[in-house]
């Protein structure tokens, strides 16, 4: 049987603001209960916290989807599902834009509650032939994405290394038209060099391993994965990942999506291309001025590459050994050393495939938007990477856990901050909960003027020599005093030795702990640059999507402006997904990494206490606690419930707050479960609003029943009278056509009768009759013979004096016909009331002994009288009728049996509607009077005799059908009926 609450069943506590006694020990206890039992999810008020199973569980079955289908938050067991369908249902009934915000560390699971939230809103959305292949195109961006923006890293097998928020858009009725996916900084780095035990983006082994020989051979290239430089092989197998299905699943995904086979091509051959631009090497070569310039050292790679991109093999080699700088009319040219050219080869490679990243996002945009422009309900889903702590933290990991400091800033921001400012706003009573606020860790690296972000894009655009060291000094410099802020030097100057920290690294200290960043590499990765002189060459190519790629290689529109940096792109990107989140109804999934294992059924203790502290999971249950789980605006409160109370239904004329006083106290709401703010009202318990709920669904229930009883009955009416319309037609229509038939019939006859008459009157031969034609003698004997031979006036007689002439029959047969029905009509004209009466109750009789009872044939011909005795004229009996208060339907005299002995004893029978009476014959004396509803039956013999057997229910305990009274009918040759009260 279906849960039918929350609290049904309850492996734990399913929502931590019911935990007791709260405490940091009891929390992570609770957590780990659940886990345990395969409870994956659990609720803080609103929030889900997702723990990682790493295995699959059967709790995202349709069946699941149909069971969370329309059903409130708290009524099943906490599950994603359950989020899902509020913000769905709260964007199509409330017409309120969504989002739903997924954060965690990498691992946690974000990825997958990503996908579970759109296959539950794909699937509980409306149906048709292009709202379904809206939904698949958005489904199937999934995995394409994936392919190529996810890799294996050391914490997760499937880690998205790129931020992606996606807006869904949905119409008045709640279906799909379309959505927009944004993206934010891709971790090209990846693409040229991985961490020990990750890998390269998907793709890459994809292709490999799914591709065609004859794919393969097209792009030049080989299943080894060790042929290639830029695949790292100590991990380039993963248990759990299919390479080579997921190959087909992209294919078919970029099909779906709307990708033209030719694009396909293109973007395999750029993916090629990528891995042979990582196979080109290089070696120095001296020139007469004594510095060193860089030469190919096999072409083979970099012939390959140009044949699949369609670039003169020398404009590129020249690329690679050249470098052009332009500064307003003049042009220099300088030569690439071998550590130079193989920078170049590495920023085109990861410029050329975050580029095609882009266009991929672009590209799914154009088929997946939505095609009308009216304002859409939107609902957003954020899947961005999570916080990361590695042992080499470089710049991307720094730009991740800046985005995640903004998330969780803006968690703090709309749960906790906002919470508390709301009771204050409202006139609520509040008891304050102090919370960390990361504000001023956000300001440490986004503040425009002193900021990390900010003196690193001033560093990088400084004139001079600007290094990763000089860079960390300027930290030293300006951040030495922050109390979030750690370097070697700064600890110096506080007479502190951390040992910990090196002298090319500085610690931050993030929401969720401290991170240890090396510099190095700080400067080229933000700034980024991409030497003009490839760009120029990857433009000059004749294949189509390189030409878009790399606009700024278009000689006719060289720009000498200097490209923004990495930081302020995705600073300033990172400030418009905050501003979108902000206009948007909020709602959170916190997903929480079990251990570092990647294991099933593993729970760390430390690993989750350090989650649940830096995600601020227990602030949130205690601000949930000491307040109120749901709040509502008066006026769509009312709006809301109305239906609840007949004085605020169907319209309210009053202000809103008094509407819905009057309703609570009408429904009877405790006044400590609500609290009546300002603007708002204020419900403490949220199994409240569930009762509030269900009296609702079931007043429209009520409502929609009686909707569709009128409508059904008027349907109904309408069509019975159209029926009946036509049922007048068609019928008046046949009678036309029987009577006419009949006429012509009758008419026919007649006339041969009247032809023959007059003959025969006149003394010759009818002139029309058919030859040979008889004589009138005959035709005078046929009509007298039939005068003379007329059958009997019974209805039940089936004579008739057959015809002497063939070319009568129709005549003949006529003529009996109407015989037959005058003498029928005679026969009824002779009845009364009274005979009919008879009749009826000799049919009643009929159905009851004919063919059962013997002597049922000799006593079809008396009639039934009823009072045989005349009780009510008889002085003998007057003190009998008058004991009597209900009219007597039989009275006669029997004998009853008496069953000891079998001798008869005379009584006097009487039969009402109520009762049935036995009395003594001589004085009168009523000897037994019984209910009809206490008679069991009535038992008759098939023989020749007039008796029957009365049998009895039990009555006060005593058996009575051990006292079954035998009576005979005495003098009488009769057999009573007592079912239909007539004598046979």
């Amino acid at each position: 049987m279906p849960q039918t609450s929350l609290l049904d069943n309850m492996i734990g506590v399913g929502d931590m603001v019911l935990l007791e006694p709260l405490t940091e020990d009891s929390f992570i206890e609770n957590l780990r209960n659940r886990f345990d039992h395969n409870e994956i999810y659990t609720y803080i008020g609103s929030v889900v916290i997702s723990m990682n199973p790493y295995r699959s569980l059967p709790i995202f079955t349709p069946e699941k989807v149909e069971e969370y289908r329309n059903r409130n938050f708290y009524e099943l067991s906490p599950h994603i599902y359950a989020l899902a369908d509020e913000a769905y249902r709260s964007l199509r009934d409330q017409d309120k834009d969504q989002c739903i915000l997924i954060t965690g560390e990498s691992g946690a699971g974000k990825t997958e509650a990503s996908k579970l939230v759109m296959s539950y809103v794909a699937a509980v959305c409306g149906k048709g032939q292009e709202v379904n292949k809206v939904k698949e195109q958005l489904l199937q961006s999934n995995p394409v994405l994936e392919a190529f923006g996810n890799a294996k890293t050391v914490r997760n097998d499937n880690s998205s290394r790129f931020g992606k928020y996606m807006d869904i858009e949905f119409d008045f009725k709640g279906d799909p038209v379309g959505g927009v996916i944004s993206n934010y900084l891709l971790e090209k780095s990846r693409v040229v060099k991985q961490p020990r035990g990750e890998r390269n983006f998907h793709i890459f082994y994809q292709l490999l391993s799914g591709a065609s020989d004859d794919t393969l051979r097209k792009l030049k290239l080989d299943r080894d994965f060790s042929k290639y430089n830029y695949l790292s092989l100590d991990s380039a197998n993963v248990n759990g990942l299919d390479d080579a299905a997921n190959f087909r699943t992209v294919r078919n995904a970029m099909q779906i999506v709307g990708f033209m086979e030719d694009e396909v091509q293109s973007v395999l051959e750029l993916v090629a291309a990528v891995l042979k631009l990582g196979n080109i090497e290089f070696k120095p070569e001296s020139r007469s001025n004594g510095y060193d310039e860089s030469r190919v050292k096999d072409k083979n790679d970099l012939k390959e590459m140009c044949e699949l991109l369609g670039i003169e093999q020398s404009v590129l080699e020249r690329a690679f050994s050249y470098r052009t700088v332009e500064a307003k009319l003049e042009k220099v040219s300088t030569t690439l050393n071998v550590s130079q050219a193989y920078y170049a080869r590495d920023a085109l490679a990861k410029n050329l495939y975050s580029r095609l990243f882009s266009w991929l996002v672009t590209r799914i945009n154009e088929s997946i938007k939505a095609q009308s422009k009216t304002r859409h309900k939107v609902m957003g889903v954020l899947d961005i990477y999570g916080f990361e702590i590695f042992e080499d933290n470089s710049f991307e990991q720094f730009i991740i856990n800046y985005c995640n400091e903004k998330l969780q800033q803006i968690f703090i921001e709309l749960t906790l901050r906002e919470e508390q400012e709301e009771y204050i706003r409202e006139d609520i009573e509040w008891t304050n909960i102090e919370y960390f606020n990361n504000a001023v860790i956000c300001d440490l690296i986004e503040n425009n003027q002193n900021g990390i972000l900010a003196m690193l894009d001033e560093e990088c655009l400084r004139p001079g020599t600007v290094t990763d060291i000089t860079f960390l000094d300027k930290l030293n410099t300006v951040c030495a005093e922050h109390q979030h802020f750690e370097s070697r030097l700064s600890k110096n100057s506080k007479f502190l030795t951390d040992h910990s920290l090196p002298h090319s690294c500085f610690r931050i200290q993030h929401y969720a702990g401290k991170v240890l960043y090396r510099v190095e590499g700080f400067m080229d990765k933000n700034n980024d640059l991409l030497y003009r002189d490839l760009s120029q060459a990857m433009y000059k190519a004749n294949h189509k999507l390189i030409k878009q790629l790399f606009p700024e290689g278009n000689p006719a529109k060289v720009n000498l402006k200097r490209p923004p940096t990495a930081g302020f792109q995705f600073k300033h990107s990172v400030g418009t997904l905050m501003r979108n989140l902000q206009t948007k109804n909020p709602n959170y999934i916190r997903c929480v990494k079990p251990n570092d294992k990647k294991a099933p059924r593993i729970f760390t203790d430390s690993l989750v206490r350090h989650q649940v502290a830096y995600l601020g999971l227990m602030e949130n249950v205690r601000v949930r606690r000491a307040g109120y789980a749901y709040r509502q605006a008066y006026e769509p409160c009312l709006e809301r419930y109305k239906m609840l109370c007949k004085q605020t239904w169907p319209h309210w004329k009053g202000p809103t707050r008094e509407g819905v006083e009057v309703l609570m106290a009408d429904l009877q709401v405790s006044t400590e479960e609500f609290a009546y703010g300002n603007s708002k009202i204020f419900i403490r318990n949220p199994r409240t609003l569930f009762s509030l709920e269900e009296k609702r669904r079931g007043c429209l229930e009520n409502l929609a029943a009686l909707i569709q009883k009128i409508y059904r009955g008027w349907k109904c009416r309408t069509h019975f009278l159209l029926l009946k319309r036509s049922q007048v037609v068609v019928a008046a229509w046949y009678r036309r056509y029987a009577q006419q038939k009949k006429y012509t019939q009758i008419k026919s006859a007649t006339i041969m009768v009247q032809s023959y008459s007059r003959g025969w009157k006149v003394g010759r031969p009818c002139s029309r009759c058919p030859p040979p034609p008889p004589s009138c003698f005959q035709m005078q004997k046929y009509f007298l013979g039939l005068k003379r031979d007329l059958p009997s006036m019974s209805p039940i007689g089936g004579s008739w004096p057959t015809r002497p002439y063939r070319f009568l029959d129709t005549a003949h047969t006529e003529l009996r016909s109407i015989f037959h029905h005058w003498r029928c009509k005679k026969y009824r004209s002779r009845f009364t009331d009274e005979r009919k009466a008879v009749f009826e109750e000799k049919l009643q009789a009929s159905e009851i002994f004919k063919d059962k009872k013997a002597l049922y044939p000799s006593s079809v011909g008396q009639p039934f009288r009823g009072d045989y005795l005349e009780i009510s004229k008889n002085p003998k009996y007057q003190k009998l009728s008058s004991a009597m208060d209900e009219k007597v339907l039989l009275a006669d005299m029997v004998n009853k049996i008496n069953r000891a002995n079998g001798k008869g004893t005379a009584r006097i029978f009487l039969l009402t509607k109520n009762n049935f009476v036995l009395a003594d014959q001589k004085t009168g004396q009523v000897k037994a009077s019984v209910p009809l509803p206490d008679l069991a039956s009535i038992s008759v013999s098939t023989q020749n005799d007039g008796f029957f057997a009365l049998k009895l229910k039990e009555v006060g305990g005593t058996p009575c059908t051990t006292r079954e009274i035998l009576i005979g009918c005495g003098c009488r040759s009769t057999c009573w009926s007592l079912s239909c009260g007539e004598n046979n």
